[in-house]
């Protein structure tokens, strides 16, 4: 890493030492994981996704390896706020990062229970609204899919939290600058673009769809493009700054999610390969930055739109 850049990164009323995000699911949840030696490169962290209650996920096949990337079906698999906070939390506060957690948006009254118990707990520091998993009937993406849904979500979410409040948005959306504007305009702190796009599987011996839901998340190198576009569409419709989530493996990918418009960037499929992944593209950005004198990551964020 170059000494000659500075990664450092306001987002969203946090202050990031890198731009480089583990995305909500993916960082494994063992302690010995959680050292600063295993998170250099990361800037923060986002939690498991986490409801209220237990959830057991979705039945049967859970993933499936592309070409090009992986699909998904979990279905939010989670203990609960009571266990989350007992267990999980102390782990998160004693990081040495910022974290995230990442918030299932279910139903008014299980938010807002939700968020008071964060609210009660010591040491939280911000809030990543689910309003996009496609992998559940009636939470999550049912939320974000049109602008007056996730408008909703937002404001009840807003009435219990005062800190730091992004909202993860849905690709599924048919007007995503909309949601984004909609989410804004309810005191969403970032948005973040995006989660999973929807695809599906075959299992040609058996004749029948691999996951039981038909359809599941699809993440990878194969989105990127897709999730590049929605980055540069959403960020020249909003003021509050926008996270780059879709397909990033590499320091190249998020240096086209800054300049397309990102104030940071989100890491999730990549790191089931190689857990040095954020490392490598905090390396490889600041060194790309500072042969081409670009001494701060302001610098180069919305650089295409110049």
């Amino acid at each position: 890493m170059s000494s000659r850049t500075d990664l450092s990164v306001e987002v969203g009323g946090l202050k990031l030492n890198s731009p480089v995000i583990t995305a909500s699911g993916v960082w494994p949840q063992e302690a010995e994981f959680w050292t600063p030696e295993r998170l250099e490169g990361v800037g923060a962290l986002c939690t498991k996704a986490v409801g209220l209650n237990p959830r057991p996920g979705n039945r049967g096949a859970r993933v499936h390896e592309t070409p090009c990337g992986l699909l998904n079906s979990v279905g939010l698999q989670n203990s609960g706020m009571a266990a989350f906070i007992e267990d999980y939390l102390p782990l998160a506060r004693s990081c040495g990062r910022t974290f995230l957690v990442n918030l299932i948006m279910e139903s008014e009254r299980e938010v807002r229970e939700s968020l008071s118990a964060l609210r009660d707990a010591p040491g939280v520091p911000a809030v990543e609204l689910n309003i996009s998993c496609p992998n559940v009937e009636g939470d999550g993406m049912e939320w974000g899919l049109h602008p007056e849904g996730a408008a909703r979500a937002v404001r009840i979410a807003r009435s219990e939290w005062n800190g730091p409040l992004w909202a993860k948005l849905t690709p599924q959306s048919p007007d995503l600058a909309a949601v984004a504007r909609a989410v804004e305009s309810e005191g969403a702190d970032a948005v973040v673009c995006c989660n999973t796009w929807l695809g599906m599987a075959m299992d040609i011996d058996t004749g029948r769809p691999v996951f039981r839901r038909v359809v599941a998340g699809l993440s990878g190198p194969a989105i990127f493009p897709l999730a590049l576009r929605t980055v540069w569409q959403v960020s020249g419709a909003v003021s509050i700054p926008v996270v780059g989530c879709g397909g990033v493996s590499g320091w190249r990918d998020a240096a086209a999610m800054l300049m397309a418009g990102a104030s940071a960037v989100e890491v999730g499929s990549a790191l089931f390969a190689d857990l040095e992944i954020p490392r490598r593209i905090a390396d490889g950005l600041s060194d790309w930055m500072a042969e081409r004198n670009i001494d701060s990551v302001p610098g180069l964020i919305g650089l295409g739109r110049r």
